[in-house]
């Protein structure tokens, strides 16, 4: 019995050795298949059209993205929603701007949710709430005011706002006589008494608030509340960084001088046959420059002086007319109204000088409508308008045309109008602000 043992232990280890083979090759064979596939390619697939829409605006809510470019989201979606409207839009939302079809989408979410709110404190017949009037080189300001309360963006509750408008006139203190003393005097009492009624301010120390300013007035009476300047967005026409503008917060007014005198000017270039027009008063140093380099010039029509009414009605207006390219130097501030004017009448602004947020920059291309130049680039002015092209002209006069309606105000506001466009601005500041 002892001595049989050893075979049956033997043959139970060749079994044992036969499972462990008979194992490892279907190991072998299963990792195999799974290996090859791995290796063959995943089925293709199509994703969805996804749909770009804003994230809903709301007076709590945080962004921390730059102002020209809103935080979106893309929401899948069947199909292309919307793609017919956006083909209709094509000649509208052409490359003029930055972005199209972000500012289509943005100016639409802002028409349906952006809300504002005017404080109600101040006494009209003083300095508050109205504009003086609606003409003259004040006229933006004034524009403003009004066109707040006839539009949609208005709220009567403040908890629905999104930002507060702060409605003190500067333009009202200079029409009274007001010296600049007492214009900060006044400004600082007005905005203590808001802090102290209301909690509103307190919320972000003013991020959410702004007030709208016109020429320097506005500049030299507010400079002297520093917290006001630094935290509260500026809406003003004299956009200079080196008067304490600052991009991206604060927003550039343009200085438009209504009535116009003429029609709009556009569509006509063969009409065009001076090369360069500029007349005004030698109030700074680029003018003073550019007056004495080209005043006798015989292809730059540059004048040293106003142009007087006695030398005919409307002469001035009508230069506009006749002209390619039309000068717009700084005068004591970098903004002018004849940015506006040259635009207007149709003819190419050239932005000679330094320092100068141009208004709706965030929006609009302006390399594509306007010659932007440097103040040191006076001496060579004429050499570089002739050498623009004249299909290059062409081009720039034509996206001119484009942007008219921009620059012009009315009442009661209209869509893509200067009120609205300012307001864009003010919704793409409200996305920045940290509650």
């Amino acid at each position: 019995m002892i001595a049989g043992k050893p075979p049956l232990q033997q043959s139970q280890l060749f079994s044992l050795k036969g499972s462990v083979l008979t194992l490892s090759i279907l190991t072998l064979i299963s990792f195999t298949y799974f290996s090859f596939k791995s290796l063959r390619p995943p089925l293709p697939f199509s994703p969805p059209t996804p749909q770009i829409t804003l994230l809903p605006s709301s007076a709590a809510g945080t962004s921390t993205t730059t102002p020209s470019q809103p935080r979106i989201v893309a929401e899948k979606k069947e199909g292309n929603v919307g793609e017919e409207q956006e083909d209709n839009d094509d000649d509208f939302f052409t490359d003029i701007y930055h972005s199209p079809k972000l500012f289509k989408l943005n100016f639409e979410e802002m028409e349906k949710k952006f809300k504002i709110y005017i404080y109600p404190d101040g006494d009209p017949k003083t300095f508050y709430q109205t504009p003086r009037k609606l003409t003259g080189k004040y006229a933006s300001e004034g524009y403003f005011f009004q066109n707040i309360r006839e539009s949609r963006f208005r709220t009567e509750d403040p908890d629905q706002a999104h930002l507060f408008f702060i409605p003190i006139s500067c333009h009202k203190m200079r029409g009274k006589g007001t010296s600049y003393e007492n214009m900060t005097i006044i400004v600082q009492n007005y905005l203590d008494g808001l802090i102290a009624k209301y909690p509103y301010w307190n919320r972000t120390l003013g991020a959410d608030h702004f007030f709208v300013t016109c020429h320097d007035v506005g500049v030299r009476a507010t400079e002297g509340v520093p917290f006001l300047v630094k935290n509260a967005i500026r809406v003003v026409c004299s956009p200079s960084y080196d008067v304490g503008f600052i991009p991206h917060k604060d927003v550039a007014l343009p200085q438009v001088l209504q009535p116009f005198a003429l029609p709009a000017g556009g569509n006509d270039v063969e009409n065009r046959t001076s090369l360069g027009f500029w007349a005004g008063h030698r109030n700074s140093k680029i003018r003073v420059i550019l007056a004495r380099v080209w005043e006798n010039d015989t292809e730059l029509d540059i004048s040293n002086n106003r142009i007087s009414r006695a030398t005919g009605h409307l002469v001035y207006q009508k230069r506009f007319y006749r002209t390619k390219f039309c000068i717009c130097p700084g005068g004591s501030q970098v903004n002018s109204a004849r940015i506006t004017d040259s635009i207007h009448y149709g003819c190419v602004p050239v932005i000679l000088s330094n320092y100068y947020d141009l208004p709706f920059n965030d929006i609009l291309d302006w390399q594509k409508f306007a010659v932007i130049l440097r103040e040191s680039d006076v001496y060579q002015l004429k050499q570089i308008l002739k050498s623009i092209s004249h299909e290059e002209f062409v081009s720039l006069h034509n996206n001119l045309v484009k942007v008219q309606k921009h620059f012009q105000w009315n009442t009661p506001p209209v869509k893509f109008g200067a009120f609205h466009m300012v307001i864009y601005e003010l919704w793409l500041r409200h996305h920045v602000i940290k509650y």
